[in-house]
């Protein structure tokens, strides 16, 4: 970071000492306000601070303030899977369910039965339009489940499959998505055993959600997690990323865009099957849902107490997604995909693991993205196709519509 510039627009500490959603961004704001950004310093206990130290140090002190839920009702921020979600799921879930299990963290849950090693994992699906290019609800709640126990070394083996269902919901589109919902499971190897069925009056649901849950079998002699990476991995992408949420957005109709994108749906067991199989190197997997690959990033830079760097011109994206970020002013590291693993990978290893990726369909497009360092801790960075280095801090709000 010698020499550039961190910029992210502002830090507030709340009543009784908690950390509001845009801590990182005003503590930005807040050090800057004090002198010059280029020459201030001031001394603290006899060691002078320049202003990026001032910055990362006030960082620091907030990350570490106890999560403190402000808001009296839920907001859609709360389920967008940037600040509001983890605030929502740290200081409310987690200290009512607290155990060992649930403080990992991960995309699902590793449970030791009879000397089996199992993954277990649950999820909803709310998407909005029901049906769009690519896919529909259906083969998504049945990928994005796979996925997360994929995600965790896992084979695939049994899902549930709840519905919740809007008095007046047309048969014939039920019946689409059931359809669609078997094939999914069927090319991902999985069986769906059982299930429930509600219905709501009219108006109390958008059509039908879907929840599913999941349980896969971990045969291979390893533990990933978010808390393993170390200095000197490498950080890569199995392909293009934001494709699912800019195909949902143009799907709405909201946008006068005409584009041949489609959802990244799919299953990514077999994918991460080839790279395990090439490489023991792997330490971390997720799939880049809500919140996008930067979510991802802050999630694993938080656990290992890592810094992240991202090169900005190494990350893969489509031309349609780009043009849609612009002109909605998102960023595109934030928009989802449920196509698309996130991987950290011992740096040493990171040939073996992108020649892998890249031998297998869905991992055509995979590339290298970034570089895991020991300083400043926490924090993913972002280096600009500009030359500049920015903060890249979890999502705030909700700028996105409901896309999983």
């Amino acid at each position: 970071m010698s020499g550039e510039q961190v910029i992210h627009p502002d830090l507030h500490e709340g009543e009784g000492g908690e950390r509001s959603a845009d801590w990182a961004e005003e503590a930005v704001r807040d050090a800057a306000s004090h002198e010059d950004h280029e020459l201030a310093q001031y001394a603290l206990g006899g060691q002078t601070l320049s202003l990026e130290e001032q910055v990362l140090q006030r960082i620091d002190r907030q990350r570490r303030r106890k999560a403190r839920i402000k808001e009296e009702r839920i907001t859609l921020a709360h389920g967008a899977g940037g600040k509001a979600t983890h605030t929502l799921i740290d200081a409310l879930f987690l200290e009512s369910f607290r155990n060992p299990v649930l403080e990992a963290m991960e995309d699902q849950a590793t449970l030791l039965v009879g000397g089996a090693r199992l993954a277990f994992t649950t999820d909803s699906f709310v998407v909005h339009p029901l049906f769009f290019p690519g896919g529909n609800i259906g083969d998504l709640a049945v990928n994005g489940t796979v996925n997360d126990l994929a995600v965790g070394g896992a084979r695939p083996l049994y899902l549930s499959a709840g519905f919740i269902l809007e008095e007046g919901f047309p048969v014939a589109d039920l019946q689409r998505i059931a359809d669609s919902m078997a094939v999914a499971a069927a090319a991902a190897g999985v069986q769906i055993v059982t299930g429930d069925t509600k219905v709501v009056e009219r108006g109390q649901c958008d059509g039908v959600y879907i929840n599913t849950a999941g349980i896969g079998l971990i045969e291979r002699d390893i533990t990933l997690g978010a808390g393993s990476v170390r200095p000197g991995d490498a950080v890569l992408v199995s392909g293009p990323i934001g494709d699912h949420g800019v195909t949902i957005m143009l799907a709405r109709g909201e946008l006068d865009i005409e584009s041949d994108i489609t959802s990244d749906t799919a299953p990514l067991h077999e994918l991460i099957g080839v790279l395990l199989d090439a490489t023991t190197g792997v330490r971390v997997m997720r799939d880049a849902t809500r919140g996008g690959v930067a979510t991802i990033l802050n999630e694993v830079a938080r656990a290992s107490n890592v810094a992240i760097v991202v090169d900005e011109r190494a990350v893969p994206m489509r031309d349609e997604v780009r043009g849609a970020s612009e002109i909605l002013g998102i960023d595109p590291l934030y928009v989802a995909c449920e196509g698309r693993l996130v991987i950290v990978v011992d740096g040493a290893e990171t040939q073996a693991a992108l020649a892998a990726l890249r031998s297998h369909p869905l991992g055509e497009g995979a590339a290298v993205i970034g570089t895991v360092k020991d300083d400043p801790p926490t924090l993913v960075l972002l280096k600009t196709e500009f030359g500049g280095t920015r903060i890249v801090d979890m999502l705030v709000g909700d700028p996105l519509p409901r896309i999983c």
